[in-house]
């Protein structure tokens, strides 16, 4: 397990630093003039010339890659023409607009996208596993047929349009809750709880379509095993056979699965975001690139596809204590 742990970590190592090759040079080479977007429209050739000294630009493209990554990993200096300013690492670079510093902004962001991908997490294992158990459990009833076709349903159906539903008819036509604006957890929890509640619900529910689908098939897979016969041939109760065996075989794609979307979610959810005023990671990115604020742009990026990496590490660390056959393999 330690091997097949450090092979996986050693993978992601050299996956997000391609990344960090990639992001940067569709960030940094791409067409335009980066000086001029930090300076603004009104700033003469001299001033332009200034900001490009100070960021850096005059550099070899080499240069201010390895002055990127090692910002990343050490931290940078950045000089404001009357001194120095000093960025910790993890350093991302300085905003063109704020001049604050990205991780900072990521950081005061990123606490909503992951409470929206936790807590929609929740919803569809909670959701989306227990459809699929019950439809494989009742295999050939109505139950199966139901839970079939509000599968499709639910797959065929964009999360915002899902979203506007739920607003019009939890809020509009039914007036069980008010129209959501966001409170931050440390602010007001009961608040924050019930603001998050129609965003948790509109991805979990777009989301558990699939968990129902995965779960049936890898139950109705386990049951159709000759060990789950042999259990069935010696008078081994249903429920036993049910909560020990099959299950044990549904789980472990359903949880590999689950670490795949919460880090796809960090990158995922900006239209959940943008629809409920969440001040989240996608709405950050939307509005760096309004404003073509490339640091920011490109922190947050690199942000994404490293949770998405590091999401396929656990999930395989928890395939793998969940199934020892993948270490083995």
């Amino acid at each position: 397990m330690i091997r097949f742990t450090l092979q996986r970590l050693g993978g992601a190592v050299l996956v997000l630093l391609a990344l960090s090759v990639l992001v940067f040079g569709l960030i940094w080479l791409a067409p335009g003039d980066p000086a001029k977007l930090a300076c603004g429209d009104r700033c003469s050739p001299a001033q332009i010339a200034q900001v490009r000294e100070r960021l850096g630009l005059n550099d070899a493209v080499l240069t201010r890659y390895a002055d990127f990554v090692r910002g990343i990993v050490a931290g940078r200096d950045y000089s404001t023409g009357t001194g120095v300013l000093r960025c910790d690492a993890p350093c991302l670079g300085l905003s063109y607009r704020s001049d604050r510093q990205v991780t900072e902004v990521i950081l005061e962001r990123l606490p909503a996208t992951a409470s929206l991908a936790l807590g929609a997490m929740v919803i569809w294992l909670a959701v989306g596993v227990g459809a699929g158990l019950l439809s494989a459990l009742r295999r050939g009833g109505v139950t199966e047929r139901a839970v079939t076709v509000l599968t499709l349903a639910a797959t065929g159906v964009p999360v915002f349009i899902l979203g506007l539903l739920l607003l019009m008819i939890v809020c509009a036509y039914l007036r069980w809750l008010p129209f959501p604006s966001y409170v931050p957890l440390s602010q007001d929890p009961e608040q924050w709880a019930w603001n998050m509640l129609l965003p948790w619900l509109t991805l979990g529910l777009f989301e558990s379509a699939k968990y129902a689908r995965l779960t049936r098939a890898s139950t109705l897979e386990t049951l159709a095993e000759d060990h789950i016969r042999t259990f069935r041939a010696y008078g081994v109760g249903e429920r036993a056979i049910v909560g020990r065996h099959a299950l044990r075989g549904a789980v472990p794609p359903v949880i590999a699965l689950s670490a795949l979307d919460v880090g796809t979610m960090f990158g995922g959810a900006v239209l959940t975001e943008s629809l409920f005023g969440i001040p989240g990671l996608g709405e950050t990115l939307i509005d760096g690139v309004r404003v073509i604020d490339l640091p920011v742009v490109t922190g947050v990026v690199l942000v994404m596809g490293a949770a998405v990496v590091l999401a396929n590490v656990v999930a395989d660390l928890l395939y793998a204590a969940a199934d020892r056959r993948v270490v083995l393999s």
